[in-house]
C-alpha cells in the first residue's frame, strides 16, 4: 500500500506490490480490490500471513466515495480529478491516523499541481456548482486565495496553541483550500471540527484519551473536504435556502 511506502520513503513504483511477509511479488489476480482480500479470506497466498484489516477498509472507503463521484458525474474529467483528490485526501488521513504525520513529501506536490490547475477550475464539476460561469481569472482568484486563507487561519491557530496544531496540518490546509475554494473551504473546516470535537469528546468520555492527548487533525480535515467535493455545492445551495426562509419568516 502507498500508505507503508510513502512513509517509509519507498517508491511507489519499484519494486511492483508484494507481500510484505514473504516479499514474494504479488500477481493481477491478487490486487482486485476487496475481491481479492474476500477471496484469499484476508491472507497472501504464499506464506498465508494475515494482511492487515485496514487494507479492506481502505478499498471499501475508496471504492464508496469513487461510486459517490461516477454517480455525480459519470466518467469523464470530473471523475478523474476528484478521483485523484479524494484519493489523496484518504491517504492522508490513514498516514496521519498511524504515524501522525502529514508528509511534506505528499502536501508540497499536491500544492504545486494544484496550484498549476487553479485556473481551470471552474471546469470541474464542484467548481462549477460554486462559481458558476465565472471567467478563468475568477477561478484562479478563488482557488489561491482561499489556500491562503487557510494556510494562514491554521498558521495562526499553530502559533497560539502549537501543541494542539502542527505544521502538516498548516500545509495541509493550504492544499484542501486550493482544491475546494470559497466558499467550500469555510464548509470543510466547519465539518472537520464538528467532526472532530465530537470525536474527541467520544474518545474522552470512554476512556480511551485525556483531554492533554493529542487527536490527529488530518482525518477531519480530509473528511470535511471530502464532504465539499462530493456533496458541497448542494450543502451550501441548501443552507441558502434555509436562511432565507428563516430570513423571511
Amino acid at each position: 500500500m502507498a500508505a507503508d511506502r510513502v512513509p517509509d520513503g519507498r517508491s511507489l513504483m519499484r519494486p511492483p506490490s508484494y507481500c510484505e511477509s514473504c516479499l514474494r511479488p504479488l500477481a493481477s489476480r491478487d490486487m482486485f480490490p476487496v475481491f481479492s482480500y474476500l477471496w484469499l479470506r484476508g491472507k497472501c497466498r504464499h506464506c498465508k500471513a494475515e494482511v492487515p484489516i485496514r487494507v479492506l477498509l481502505v478499498e471499501v472507503v475508496t471504492g464508496a466515495l469513487f461510486v459517490a463521484v461516477f454517480s455525480l458525474y459519470g466518467v469523464g474529467l470530473d471523475f478523474v480529478v476528484l478521483s485523484a483528490c479524494l484519493s489523496l485526501l484518504v491517504l492522508v488521513s490513514l498516514i496521519d491516523l498511524e504515524h501522525g504525520l502529514i508528509l511534506n513529501s505528499m502536501v508540497l506536490p499536491s500544492i504545486v499541481l494544484l496550484v498549476i490547475l487553479g485556473p481551470f477550475w471552474t471546469e470541474i464539476g464542484i467548481a462549477r456548482g460554486f462559481l458558476g460561469d465565472e471567467t478563468l481569472a475568477a477561478s484562479l482568484a478563488n482557488s489561491y486565495l482561499s489556500g491562503l486563507g487557510a494556510f494562514l487561519a491554521f498558521l495562526i491557530v499553530a502559533m497560539i496553541a502549537p501543541a494542539g496544531m502542527g505544521g502538516g496540518d498548516v500545509k495541509f490546509a493550504a492544499v484542501l483550500g486550493l482544491m475546494v475554494g470559497f466558499p467550500g473551504i469555510l464548509l470543510a473546516i466547519w465539518v472537520s471540527a464538528v467532526g472532530g470535537g465530537l470525536v474527541a469528546i467520544g474518545l474522552i468520555l470512554a476512556g480511551k484519551k485525556g483531554r492533554k492527548d493529542v487527536i490527529p487533525f488530518g482525518p477531519f480535515m480530509a473528511l470535511g473536504a471530502a464532504v465539499v467535493l462530493i456533496a458541497g455545492p448542494d450543502l451550501i445551495d441548501w443552507y441558502r435556502d434555509l436562511a432565507s426562509a428563516i430570513a423571511g419568516t
